[in-house]
């Protein structure tokens, strides 16, 4: 048989004009019209028609590469790969849409691009029926079902699913961020995370709460600000079993337990174990009144001062004294109202020992030792230690007798 080239059956259409040198090879070929996969792998499974290509689908498992590009170092377990791959270099761009004309360097990337144009997904995962444009993105999917993690890290061995995430995670170790941001200059890992982070720039919002129409430049920040609407607190304190919505939220409630304070004012050196309270604490310093009321422009340097505030115009006093009935705009003031019911006096002086029930009582009571007399008649320049005492003294001038 050697030195004859032997022919398929002539009527077999798809192979008409094949021909071989040797009868083993034309065995081999005829699997492909057969179907047969007698040669299968036994880390994943996926069959093969010839024993050459099970053995190069094995360097997926073992990780072995054996093609490396000499421009870059990246490494490829097949020939073929590699001189795909050069084209990334050389720029070569052979595969042209038709409807678009945006190119390709190579044929399954343009026929994968072309789902974008006829929206067809053809592949669909066995398992949970969720459909895809390409094989090899299905391929790719279907690692989530099988947990399948080809690819270790040698520097830490955690392993993934994909080459791609591979090499992003290698990033961690060798501490690599060529992705550059030029209208800041900030750099990043991942091409995607510079994209995420431009819309800072941009102020692009692409996604959108459907209940309350708020914008978002994140999917993941959307996704979080959900739970203002469903109420999900899907993260517990262990120490106290309190519930938060966000990670970032349980993260700062556990400083309560651990009494950590990392946010330092640098006014007045005072120590907070939040951010957001740091922030408000710093509109002591600067005077800062970002909250205005639209009813009487009072303005308040936090949004709770302003919200109990309005309840002045709308004259709502929802906390009432189970004592006298007496009702008032703010829990703090029924608070300090009760003391007169139940005799506490919390505030002492500490020069005389004296006691009051009301801080503001006691800051009066040291114009007795201290001798400030910080309000000021206008008619006649007398000073009182008290408001209330010169409130007294301008009827004087007024004529104005309480006493009918």
């Amino acid at each position: 048989m050697e030195g004859e080239h032997l022919y398929l059956n002539k009527e077999t259409d798809a192979a008409r004009f094949q021909s071989f040198s040797h009868e083993i090879h034309l065995n081999k070929h005829m699997r492909v019209h057969t179907k047969q996969k007698h040669f299968a792998c036994e880390h994943s499974g996926q069959r093969f028609h010839q024993k050459t290509d099970l053995t190069t689908h094995m360097r997926v498992h073992t990780g072995q590469t054996y093609f490396a590009c000499e421009l870059c170092g990246n490494r490829f377990n097949q020939k073929s790969n590699l001189n795909l791959h050069m084209r990334v270099h050389t720029g070569q761009t052979h595969f042209a849409c038709e409807l678009c004309g945006k190119r390709f360097s190579h044929q399954t990337n343009l026929n994968n691009h072309m789902s974008v144009h006829t929206g067809q997904k053809p592949f669909v995962c066995e398992l949970c029926e969720k459909k895809f444009s390409s094989k090899s993105t299905l391929n790719k999917h279907t690692k989530v079902h099988t947990g399948q993690k080809p690819f270790p890290c040698e520097l830490c061995g955690q392993r993934f699913s994909r080459k791609t995430n591979l090499n992003r995670h290698m990033i961690v170790h060798t501490g690599e961020k060529p992705f550059v941001c030029e209208l800041c200059g900030q750099r990043f890992s991942q091409k995607i995370i510079l994209n995420i982070h431009i819309r800072v720039h941009t102020g692009q919002k692409h996604f959108a709460c459907e209940l309350c129409g708020k914008k978002f430049n994140l999917k993941s920040t959307l996704n979080r600000h959900l739970r203002v609407h469903t109420g999900q607190k899907p993260f517990s304190c262990e120490l106290c079993g309190k519930r938060f919505s966000h990670q970032t939220t349980l993260n700062n409630h556990m400083r309560v337990h651990t009494g950590q304070k990392p946010f330092t004012c640098e006014f007045c050196s005072k120590r907070f174990s939040e951010k957001n309270n740091l922030n408000r604490h710093i509109r002591v310093h600067t005077g800062q009144k970002p909250f205005a009321c639209e009813l009487c422009v009072k303005r308040f340097n936090q949004k709770t001062n302003l919200n109990r505030h309005l309840r002045v115009h709308t004259m709502q006093k929802h906390f009432a004294c189970e004592q006298c009935g007496q009702r008032f705009h703010q829990k703090t003031n029924l608070t300090t109202h009760m003391r007169v019911h139940t005799g506490q006096t919390c505030f002492a002086c500490e020069l005389c020992g004296k006691k009051f029930s009301l801080k503001s009582n006691l800051n009066r009571h040291m114009s007795v030792h201290t001798g400030q007399k910080p309000f000021a008649c206008e008619l006649c320049g007398k000073r009182f230690s008290q408001k209330t005492s010169l409130n007294r003294h301008m009827r004087v001038h007024t004529g104005f007798s309480p006493v009918s």
